[in-house]
């Protein structure tokens, strides 16, 4: 099975000569590892164009406070049929964070697609009805009228 490239196999400026490139097909990696941020996340470094990015940069994690178990749990929950109203009462997270958490995810179904059936074990057709219902809640617009 092949592996997808993950955001820290690569530089992710797209002004950057080594962009996209991965480090493996390189005779010698233009990333270096240069930290970790406050939360413990690695940064990286390209030595190209000297762009600096965190390893989440480019996922569905990126710039989000809570653990990557817990935002997928939420997602397999909603998939399983739970409604967002009870997951905010059971988890304490407030409902415009789980709908963010959902347009992002919406970005990434091709990566979380596995993820979720393998570690969470869904069907496709829950995946499916998921997908469906963040495509219709990201359609409902503001009509203007009362």
């Amino acid at each position: 099975m092949e592996k997808l490239a993950q955001p820290k196999d690569f530089c992710p400026n797209p002004a950057c000569p080594d962009y996209g490139k991965l480090q493996e097909d390189q005779s010698e990696p233009n990333l270096k590892k240069i930290g970790k941020t406050p939360q413990g996340k690695q940064r990286r470094q390209c030595k190209t164009c000297g762009k600096t990015f965190i390893e989440t940069y480019g996922t569905i994690f990126y710039r989000k406070h809570a653990d990557a178990d817990e935002i997928l749990e939420v997602l397999a929950l909603i998939a399983e049929g739970s409604r967002i109203s009870s997951l905010t009462r059971a988890k304490g997270i407030k409902e415009d964070t789980i709908l963010r958490w959902l347009r992002d995810a919406s970005h990434h179904t091709e990566e979380l697609n596995p993820v979720l059936m393998q570690d969470y074990h869904l069907s496709r057709a829950q995946l499916d009805g998921l997908w469906s219902f963040v495509q219709n809640k990201g359609e409902k617009k503001y009509s203007g009228k009362c």
